[in-house]
């Protein structure tokens, strides 16, 4: 039956949806031949004033719509929301958007390999810091903000924000924080049909919270250590129930796609997107949006955009969409930000090192996978499993990530392959040291207990 489904691209956008098994499809049409997978890569990162380290608010002279503008010389185009440039697009260049508090995100082109990943981030973070010169800013690649509270971390003008910035204290303690103060990097990675989707979905939720514990890089909360090592990681703890975790579901007999569609349809909406507005429809159904019943907007049925909105709005260690995003690591420096994607693709992309990820973690239970989920945020790699540390198994799936690159074998023009790209990563794992480790270490030493050389030192 499922054969028979629509492709995503045959799927008109506008068209009111009419069953469950459309979004099904629409999952399904996410499927892809191995010579057509390709890398995603996103990265966010917190803009600043060079004079007195604070955030942008959106507008002024130095400030994020100006920011936003100081890209088209690139050849980018802005999008806009009430007349203000919310984002920023180029063919076949991905896109430059805005999180909550003006974090700048980079939406990458899906790439073949690891070095065109890593040639769009470099070209990227030039155009920043071209643009950073003639403003007098910089840019902060960290997991959670080191220095101002959220009270003191700007809003920015997308009507779906304000929506949220009015939710998420009703259902969870850290909401906002998560919104305002915290900056990720993630890689979205492509599967071959559904079997191949529930294997690479569980082995990359199994394994996530390893992932957190080598890019653990946000110790700091408000100019002081956090008691953490990764406190982005910790609050997504504690954000809504209802839409975040480790979804134990997905290791269960009878995963697929179906079964992910209706945990989000489950998941309680936000919003619906419609002729330029917002709706609120926070904590309303999407299954009575499908019979046409939504109070905010009774009668009305949704489509698959509606449908791409509310999934974006679920929030799990990994999620599914047409593809898998990896959600679990701290933004940080370039070259993680180049590491990440290494890791991950040479877990998943390479059917050897699948099976061996897999054959990791499968008798894992799932009250081991929450142990770590509950512990990595706090001692990272010292966190006991079993008989062993997180940094033992670290060092087990880069060696894994590491010949699952050397088989795929892509070259850059210099004959290297895409194994360099996880030696960042061998070091951490090797040293035992995390990246918030360091940072604690400086902050004890040579910054003499102030978080502000942080952003010089650890400046894009």
């Amino acid at each position: 039956q499922r054969g028979k489904y629509m492709t995503k691209d045959q799927m008109p956008l506008e068209k009111p949806i009419e069953n469950k098994a459309e979004l099904i499809s629409y999952l399904e049409g996410g499927s892809k031949p191995e010579d057509g997978w390709r890398i995603g890569t996103e990265h966010e990162k917190f803009p600043y004033r060079l004079d007195n380290l604070r955030p942008l608010p959106y507008e002024g002279k130095v400030g994020i719509r100006a920011l936003l503008e100081g890209f088209k010389k690139f050849g980018w185009e802005p999008v806009l929301e009430k007349g203000n440039p919310i984002a920023m697009v180029k063919s076949g260049g991905g896109s430059i958007s805005l999180e909550p508090a003006g974090q700048l995100e980079l939406s990458g082109a899906p790439l073949k390999n690891i070095h065109e990943t890593c040639d769009e981030v470099t070209g990227h973070l030039q155009q920043c810091r071209a643009i950073a010169r003639d403003l007098d800013i910089g840019f902060l690649g960290l997991g959670f903000h080191p220095k101002w509270s959220n009270d003191e971390m700007p809003w920015m003008p997308k009507g779906r924000y304000k929506i949220m910035r009015e939710y998420m204290p009703k259902v969870g303690s850290h909401g906002l924080e998560m919104m305002q103060s915290s900056c990720t990097v993630q890689v979205n990675l492509d599967y071959k049909n559904e079997a191949d989707m529930v294997k690479k979905f569980r082995a990359s939720l199994a394994l996530q919270p390893i992932a957190t514990a080598l890019f653990a890089n946000s110790p700091f909360k408000e100019g002081r250590p956090s008691g953490y090592l990764a406190y982005r990681s910790r609050v997504w703890t504690d954000v809504d129930a209802d839409r975040q975790g480790m979804l134990p579901f997905v290791f269960e007999n009878g995963f697929g796609f179906e079964r992910y569609v209706d945990y989000v349809l489950d998941v309680p909406m936000y919003f619906v997107y419609q002729n330029g507005n917002y709706i609120d429809a926070s904590g309303q159904s999407f299954r009575n949006f499908l019979d046409g019943k939504l109070p905010a907007l009774p009668g009305r049925k949704p489509t698959i955009k509606d449908w791409e909105d509310h999934m974006s709005t679920a929030f799990p260690e990994v999620r599914l969409k047409t593809f898998l995003e990896m959600r679990g690591a701290d933004g940080g420096p370039w070259a993680r930000l180049c590491a990440l994607p290494a890791l991950w693709a040479g877990l998943l992309y390479d059917t050897q090192a699948l099976d061996e990820s897999w054959e990791l973690v499968k008798d894992w239970s799932m009250v081991e996978r929450q142990h770590l989920r509950d512990e990595v945020p706090k001692t990272a790699f010292k966190t006991k499993f079993r008989n062993q540390t997180v940094r033992d198994i670290a060092l087990d799936i880069l060696c894994i990530a590491h010949a699952g690159l050397q088989r795929r074998a892509y070259r850059d023009s210099v004959g290297l392959d895409e194994t360099h790209f996880l030696r960042p990563l061998f070091s951490i794992a090797e040293s035992g040291i995390t990246p918030a480790e360091d940072l604690l270490r400086a902050y004890e030493r040579r910054w003499q207990g102030s978080v502000d050389p942080v952003f010089q030192e650890y400046a894009y």
